[in-house]
């Protein structure tokens, strides 16, 4: 008989399977209806920063925005169901509109602020957007000239009427900034829109609208095919969020610094709706990261808590004026996106003063987070694994039939509960390849739970090397590189070798003014791990190829090497 032992509410056994109990309920309520709730609790303080675009608005203030601007879309004609995608990088009309669909009922659909031309035709067509609420320009992209090209009838088009060959759905197009693209209406403008007959509808869709109702959709990841659109509801993002900031034991005191996109999950639930949730300070950097911004607006916001991918923790903590912000009003954040290396959160606690960091683990199907690292948990295990198990949550790790391993054992992992989407829209078939008959969501991460409950992340299934027969996890190899004094960042990957099935490859960035060689890589590897997990190639770069998140690109740099070694 197993014994029965249990860590935090969680039930442990030989088999690594955790669930977690937890006396906090889950939240059975709508977005709309929880921002009321929050302005009703914490109207006078903070509720939302953005230092580019010098706003501070208080919770009761924003909630003013979001009323306007969500009867200004129903005096459009958009009818809850009705898909409205935002193409935009981080700003307050980002927010507003997030808030102004979810209490107007409609779904909002989250366009990569990088997507030319091509993928925002397949972004509004497959999910049938109504409505675009789309930036002027950012950065190298002109949104207004790629909608010109992709929607030529906009220029002759009356505002709200246009009818475009390439994207039949989309009748409404809102611009932020600037109003200069023809046939669309400015941001302003629609928040002005509505009407006594509007705010009265508003009022009526409030207690008629239910949590389970979809109003997120979001494109993940399409590295092996197109991009597929999870969709998700009030109460997966809103619990998600919750239940992330009282990991962070966030309160109405914080104020967290929000440098990490909108149009993700890291942004929009586990920043916006966190802060939601708990009466924090939402505060935004900048349009896209930058990390000089960041660490100003930190000194100059008083931010106790920071959010960032790892790559934003090392640019931060490399800059060359690093040293001269004071950041010790931070006490806890989250670093997430991509797997977290361990001297990297050792540093951040040591140099950022984020003694409460914490590193989340999941993925946009689940709303995110799955697994978070607890306060108190041992340093070891706060910087080596992602933690464990979230409240109302079950994980498990299976083989390749499906079966649960014996705790310790690489599988697959996979999560159930409130947090699984509905599905990916309009694609059943891909919906039943990751979600299964039993409701549980199946990640493509290879993972490991231990006896304790504690997750550890061992790669993506798809990226595990087997060189010669012997499975080889690169997460573990980037791991040790890690430690090098002269390696800042790390990739590890496997290329095709016709000897051994894979070879192992990884690229190293260096930091400044140092030098090394590709021999002295591998004679660091020699003697420490196992002959054949040391790279045989080693490449020295300056930048990795990665998504707008952070996600590492491996399979353009598996394709760049691979060119390169038949090149030799």
């Amino acid at each position: 008989m197993v014994p029965d032992r249990t860590r935090g509410g969680r039930a442990l056994s030989t088999l690594s399977y955790v669930s977690r109990a937890t006396g906090k309920p889950l939240i059975g309520e709508t977005i709309g209806q929880h921002l009321d709730r929050t302005v009703e609790r914490w109207g006078g303080r903070d509720g939302l920063i953005v230092r580019q675009q010098n706003v501070r608005l208080t919770w009761r203030a924003l909630q003013a925005r979001v009323d306007a601007m969500a009867a200004g879309l129903l005096a459009l004609g958009l009818k809850p169901g009705d898909r409205v995608g935002i193409w935009s990088p981080n700003n307050a009309e980002w927010v507003i509109t997030q808030f102004a669909t979810a209490k107007a009922g409609l779904i909002l659909v989250n366009i990569n602020p990088a997507y030319r031309i091509h993928e925002l035709d397949y972004a509004l067509n497959l999910v049938g957007c109504r409505a675009l609420v789309t930036a002027t320009a950012f950065k190298s992209t002109d949104y207004a000239a790629i909608l010109s090209a992709l929607l030529p009838e906009l220029a002759k088009s009356a505002p709200g009427k246009l009818q475009a060959a390439r994207a039949p759905s989309l009748q409404i197009v809102i611009q932020i900034g600037a109003h200069s693209i023809p046939g669309s209406f400015a941001f302003d403008a629609v928040s002005g829109m509505g009407g006594e007959a509007e705010r009265a509808a508003l009022i009526e869709l409030a207690s008629r609208l239910q949590f389970d109702d979809p109003i997120n959709i979001q494109f993940t990841s399409g590295t092996t095919g197109s991009p597929k659109g999870a969709t998700l509801t009030h109460h997966n993002i809103l619990n998600n969020g919750y239940f992330t900031a009282e990991g962070m034991r966030l309160t109405e005191q914080d104020r967290l610094c929000i440098p990490v996109p909108l149009y993700h999950c890291f942004g929009m639930v586990m920043g916006v709706l966190g802060c939601l949730t708990h009466g924090a300070a939402m505060v935004f950097p900048g349009e896209g990261f930058d990390a000089l911004a960041v660490l100003e607006t930190v000194a100059e916001e008083r931010c106790t808590a920071l959010y960032g991918v790892p790559t934003m923790f090392i640019a931060e903590m490399s800059h060359p004026e690093f040293a001269r912000f004071d950041l010790s009003s931070l006490r806890t954040g989250i670093m997430a996106g991509s797997p977290c290396p361990i001297e990297v959160m050792r540093k951040a606690i040591a140099q950022m003063h984020l003694r409460d960091i914490t590193i989340a683990y999941g993925m946009t199907e689940t709303s995110p987070v799955s697994f978070q690292t607890g306060l108190d948990a041992p340093i070891e295990r706060r910087v080596s694994t992602v933690g464990t198990v979230h409240p109302h949550l079950e994980c498990k790790i299976v083989d390749t039939e499906g079966r649960i391993v014996p705790v310790g054992t690489p599988g697959e992992l996979c999560t159930r509960g409130y947090s699984v989407m509905l599905g990916y829209w309009g694609d059943e078939a891909r919906t039943r390849q990751s979600i299964d008959a039993a409701g549980w969501m199946h990640s493509g991460d290879l993972a490991t739970i231990d006896a304790e409950g504690y997750c550890a992340i061992v790669g993506r299934i798809k990226d595990m090397v087997i060189r010669g027969g012997e499975n080889v996890y690169p997460r573990e190899i980037e791991e040790f590189l890690y430690q090098h004094p002269n390696i800042v960042d790390v990739q590890v990957f496997g290329v095709p070798d016709a000897r051994f099935g894979e070879e192992v490859c990884a690229w190293i960035k260096l930091r400044a003014g140092v030098t090394m060689t590709e021999e002295e890589v591998r004679q660091y590897c020699r003697d420490q791990i196992a002959y054949y997990k040391v790279p045989r190639y080693v490449r020295f770069v300056e930048e990795f190829p990665m998504t707008v998140t952070g996600k590492m690109q491996k399979y353009l740099m598996r394709a760049a090497m691979e060119k390169d070694i038949a090149a030799r």
